[in-house]
Parts: structure tokens; sequence; C-alpha cells
């Protein structure tokens, strides 16, 4: 793995420079930090091996060659695709800074990422796991009554683990069954939830949370066994444990409910753009895979169903 301990002092210090950029002028997440300046470290670490000191040797000829490098080395489509535009956000900025004298990423071409369809819950399945859920609340354990509201908001409104488990009590708008999400970007949306989840909320709320709750969780709505508001990894494993109980169920953690959630609204009659508003989607592009996840299931069942099929 390609190491920054690797680059003289000068580029190292611009990764530096650049990740303090990426967080603080275009707010982007840690996570995302972290790979962007993974990917430019990598990048400058294959420079200085080309014997560049600086990034005035850096050209379209050494990111080719870079990324050919990481190709030969059995990088996804996804990965390259993904490191490309990691590489051009970078040259990009260098070239606003004065540190190149010209962009030269943008003509950098990358791979398609090949988009698979993703795995989502038949209606069945999906009712079934609720139920569940709503079968083991019914005995007021706390924890019981957590995930069954957990289930019943994810599903029923499409979010991402990360909004999930960043929602404050306020957040929940009960007269109105809407939600107030913090998305990617700090973007702000308000999503729209169903009646089941507003009485597993209602319960989790009333009979629940309080015997959870320590001042570590402050106005977290779903809060963890020890008292602190709750992680992802704990949403996570919320979903896989109950999911596990499932027949059939495909192994599916929070982003399996948000495409089940999806899916089912388009095969409902929901249109496309109505759905991306409600995920979050900043591209219409990104929403559209699940039309195919859709059309897939219309042509199984027509093959199993027509005789000239």
């Amino acid at each position: 793995m390609d190491s920054a301990d690797e680059l003289p002092p000068a580029l190292a210090g611009v990764v530096d420079e650049f990740a303090r950029h990426l967080a603080a002028e275009h707010d982007r997440s840690e996570h995302t930090v972290r790979a962007y300046a993974g990917d430019v470290t990598s990048l400058l670490v294959h420079l200085r091996r080309l014997g560049h000191d600086d990034l005035a040797g850096l050209d379209l000829a050494v990111l080719r060659s870079w990324l050919a490098g990481q190709q030969a080395r059995g990088r996804s489509r996804a990965t390259l695709a993904r490191r490309s535009s990691a590489v051009r956000v970078f040259t990009a900025w260098a070239h606003r800074r004065g540190l190149l004298s010209t962009d030269v990423g943008v003509l950098l071409s990358s791979p398609k990422a090949h988009r698979s369809l993703p795995a989502a819950l038949r209606e069945r399945e999906a009712g079934e796991l609720v139920e569940a859920a709503a079968d083991a609340a019914f005995g007021g354990e706390p924890v019981d009554l957590r995930d069954h509201a957990l289930l019943e908001l994810l599903y029923a409104s499409g979010i991402r683990v990360s909004e999930l488990v960043g929602l404050d009590v306020d957040d929940v708008d009960s007269e109105r069954r809407v939600l107030r999400v913090v998305g990617k970007g700090r973007r702000e949306r308000s999503v729209p939830y169903g009646v089941p989840a507003q009485h597993a909320l209602d319960a989790w709320l009333r009979d629940g949370r309080a015997h959870l709750a320590r001042p570590a969780a402050g106005a977290a709505l779903f809060v963890g066994v020890r008292g602190g508001r709750l992680g992802q990894r704990a949403a996570r494993t919320v979903v896989h444990r109950r999911l596990d109980a499932v027949p059939g169920a495909p192994d599916l953690g929070p982003h399996g409910l948000r495409h089940t959630a999806a899916t089912h609204l388009l095969e409902g009659g929901a249109d496309l753009r109505s759905v991306q508003e409600l995920l979050g989607h900043s591209s219409l592009a990104t929403t559209q895979i699940y039309t195919h996840v859709s059309v897939d299931r219309l042509r199984t069942a027509y093959r199993q169903a027509h005789p000239r099929a």
C-alpha cells in the first residue's frame, strides 16, 4: 500500500492542505476526506517514484500511468472511477491554487463503474420483518421497542443509516408524520413516513427511550444499550439480526432497506422525481438504478407467468 511516508515534505504538505480544503470549504465527510487524501497520496507516491519531487512533473501521462498501475493491481472499475474522480478534484484545486500551471486532470477519463442491481426485500419479506419486530415489541422491552421503531422508520422513509442515527427527537413531526433529515453535504430535506412507523415511534418514545437514555444521549431519537446515541454499527447489527429471522430473506443491512423502500415506491407507482427527493439523491441518474430493479422483477414475473415467455 502506498504510504505518505514515501513523500517529501513538500508533497506531503500539499496532501494535507488539500484535505483541509475538502473538510473546511466543501464540507466533505471525514470518510470522504480520508479516501480522497489516500487516492492523492497514491498518485503522488507514483509521481515520486518516477523521479519528481514536486507537482511540476505531474501531467496527463503520469495520471494515466498511475491509473494503469491501479488497474494492473486488480482494482475494480468502481474503485478506478472513484480514484479518477478524486484526482480530478485535486488537479482542479491545485490549478486554482497556482500549484499547477494547467489543470492536467481535465482530460483524464476513467472506466464507468459497473452498477450492479441493489438487493431488496420483497413486499412479503419486508412485511414479515416489521411484523416480527412488532410482535417482539409487544413485550414492552425497551430494546425491542427501539428496534421496531428503527426498522419501521428505515423501511417507511428510505433514509440512510447515518441520517437515521443523526435524528433528534425534535426532528420528528408526529402531527404531519414528517422527518427533518440532514443528508450528505449537510443538505436538509423533509421525508414523510406512514402510520405504522408513527405507532412504533410513539411506543418507543413513550415506553422505551427513557429506560435506556443517559445524559450522553442528549436529544438523540435512538439510543444504544449504554445510554448514548445509537451508532451506525449498532443500527446495522439490529437490521442484520432481525432479518436473520425472516425465512428466505437476503442478508441486508440498513442500505438494503433503503433500496427496498425505493423499489417498492416505484413498483407502487411513485414517479422517479419524487423518489429522488425522498432519498436525497443529488442526481436523478442515481435514482434511476431502482427502475432497473423493478424492470428486472417484472421480467422475472413475465417469464414465470406468460405461456410464450
